[in-house]
């Protein structure tokens, strides 16, 4: 209870000063131990000599942040996405956190602004100084606030403002998508069948969805709308494409036998009329 009035009244008095405004345009909160954040910002290029000879740049925070940033996003998207399966959570979070994205993320906070850094290193001799920033920053908030405060600035400054969560998410399970496109850069049909619905023990419905190409079926998925099972579905079907070189002369084989057959029925139909 003392020890964060003291942190507040410390807060109140440093609010003012310079260095605790130019963070706090960046971060939405006042730090409290300063030092955590410029160490943050202070590239290797310009890292300060110790006594005991060691080198003091952002490398370390760096290394913090990385694991606590992944933890965070992790459990926000666990939290969010309570149906999605590990592939689909690994693969989205890989988005969100990829260097690309943390450099950019970086530089639409202002953080970029911030950077000590000698003048022979810039982003374009080094385009992931600013993304390595990010990632010391939260190893900065983790050290002097805490992961809860760590997971707040990520929902704050990103979720809410900079990342689509749902439009990266629908991106990422569009599966139906990418085998429609593949069924017609091969001149084949596709379809969807929707095979059951039943109620589960929790009462929630659940849909099964047969994917047929040229009349073969191909598999069938299970999920709680008749989009995810076919979502499904297509994953199933385009892991198998990847994972058997021989499928689409497989397709291409049964489509021929279809034809083959069903003209072979028309002239035996002709020859009866």
């Amino acid at each position: 209870m003392i020890k964060n009035i003291l942190r507040k009244i410390r807060l109140f008095s440093n609010a003012r000063k310079e260095p605790y405004l130019l963070f706090h345009k960046v971060l939405g909160f006042y730090p409290d131990n300063i030092q955590y954040y410029q160490l943050a910002v202070r590239h290797k290029s310009v890292s300060i000599l110790t006594e005991n000879g060691k080198h003091l740049s952002n490398e370390r925070l760096e290394f913090l942040g990385d694991a606590i940033l992944n933890s965070v996003v992790t459990d926000i998207l666990y939290r969010r996405y309570t149906d999605e399966q590990e592939g689909f959570l690994t693969s989205t979070r890989s988005k969100i956190v990829k260097r690309d994205s943390l450099n950019h993320f970086a530089k639409e906070i202002g953080l970029d602004k911030l950077m000590k850094v000698t003048k022979y290193v810039n982003d374009n001799t080094n385009n992931n100084i600013y993304g390595n920033a990010f990632e010391a920053i939260m190893g900065a908030i983790y050290l002097d606030y805490g992961y809860k405060q760590c997971k707040k600035f990520i929902e704050d400054r990103l979720f809410k403002t900079l990342i689509d969560l749902d439009k990266i998410a629908e991106d990422e399970v569009n599966f139906k998508s990418k085998l429609i496109e593949w069924c017609q850069k091969y001149k084949l049909h596709s379809d969807f069948v929707l095979v059951d619905e039943v109620l589960n023990g929790m009462n929630k419905h659940v849909f099964t969805t047969r994917l047929t190409i040229e009349k073969s079926v191909i598999c069938e998925a299970v999920g709680s709308s008749k989009k995810e099972s076919q979502q499904k579905a297509s994953q199933k079907a385009l892991q198998l494409i990847q994972n058997n070189p021989a499928f689409l002369m497989k397709i291409e084989k049964d489509k021929a036998t279809y034809n083959e057959n069903s003209e072979f029925i028309q002239n035996e139909n002709s020859n009866l009329d």
